[in-house]
């Protein structure tokens, strides 16, 4: 059987309609590997059209598993719960690590597709800080106090080397975990001993041999992409999937909260919007997120994750062949 350590971790990531997708599904084949989804939002059951699942991606390799598209042979963390429920980073790294073992167990190579920039960071840099609970409280205090109070509190008081503190949200978050760790773990120990749960983490994760894939098209491409595909999706359904989530039972206020395509649609069925003002500012909104994606997978690389980046713009095939060559080396 081969060991764990010997398996590879075949990251392949981008933003938005980089054609990620279909770069996974041309080389599983040639891996021997099976695809695991890294996208926040395709988790979800139901959130078909508007998380770009685009099950049609997957034709040329795989099978549809009990009815389509409920589900695809060898393809996991796509609709794993239910629309309205809550899935977060933690949860991310507790399915992506049952599935990874059971790829890896039956001598198959596990290939992490997605654009989530922090869920394919938390399985890279073995986040442990996903686990530490949410105070309310504490960020309620920390909220009244300015940036340079807080960072005075992160810098005196609870630094940690890698905690990013790009934005005040996230200096917030910074604080809270260093507080939370000063409480809950033994700081007296040179090893710093956590607790089992997040050994056992460490642990699993420790052995990983990761090569990491970026794809990238000019930013005018992937505008020109990006504004296309939307109104195909405007035009094809995406509307009406909103309307069948809402008349399911989920609130608007839940939809809103899952951004996007759901956020401003939501708001145009409930007649808060107008549909030339939804699709001016969803697009607005979608071409927004594509450039804060790409400012995510730079933050990686600067952190120490070496990316191998790929040019977009060559036909799929050409993007497969430069990548075996590179794990082949």
């Amino acid at each position: 059987m081969i060991e764990k350590k010997d398996i590879p971790l075949v990251v392949i990531l981008g933003p938005t309609a980089s054609g990620k997708t279909k770069l996974a599904v041309n080389v599983v084949s040639k891996l021997n590997g099976e695809i695991i989804s890294a996208d926040s939002r395709q988790v979800y059951k139901g959130m078909n059209i508007g998380t770009g699942k685009d099950y049609e991606d997957y034709l040329p390799v795989f099978k549809p598993n009990q009815d389509w598209p409920a589900g695809i042979e060898g393809v996991h963390l796509i609709d794993i719960i239910d629309a309205g429920d809550s899935y977060n980073v933690a949860f991310f790294q507790r399915d992506f690590q049952k599935v990874y073992q059971d790829i890896i167990s039956r001598n198959k190579t596990p290939i992490l597709c997605g654009g989530t920039g922090m869920y394919i960071e938390a399985v890279l840099r073995n986040y442990e800080d996903t686990q530490v609970p949410i105070s309310q409280g504490f960020r309620d205090e920390l909220s009244l106090k300015n940036d340079e109070e807080l960072e005075a509190i992160f810098q005196e008081k609870y630094f940690q080397e890698n905690a990013d503190i790009s934005t005040r949200k996230r200096l917030i978050r910074a604080i809270e975990i260093g507080k939370w760790k000063s409480e809950n773990w033994d700081l007296k120990e040179e090893n710093r001993n956590r607790t089992a749960e997040y050994s056992e983490l460490k642990t699993q994760n420790s052995a990983f041999r990761t090569q990491n894939f970026g794809i990238t098209i000019p930013v005018e491409i992937r505008r020109e992409r990006i504004t296309k595909r939307l109104h195909d999706r405007l035009q094809n359904g995406m509307i009406e999937e909103v309307k069948t989530l809402l008349e399911s039972g989920i609130s608007a206020e839940k939809l809103i909260f899952y951004g996007l395509e759901y956020k401003f649609i939501t708001e145009y069925l409930v007649g808060d919007l107008s549909y030339d003002e939804m699709a001016k500012r969803l697009e607005i909104a979608i071409h927004q997120f594509a450039k804060r994606q790409m400012t995510f997978f730079r933050s990686m690389e600067r952190k120490g994750i070496k990316i191998n980046w790929l040019d977009g713009m060559q036909p799929v095939e050409e993007m497969a062949s430069q990548l075996l060559e590179i794990l082949n080396h």
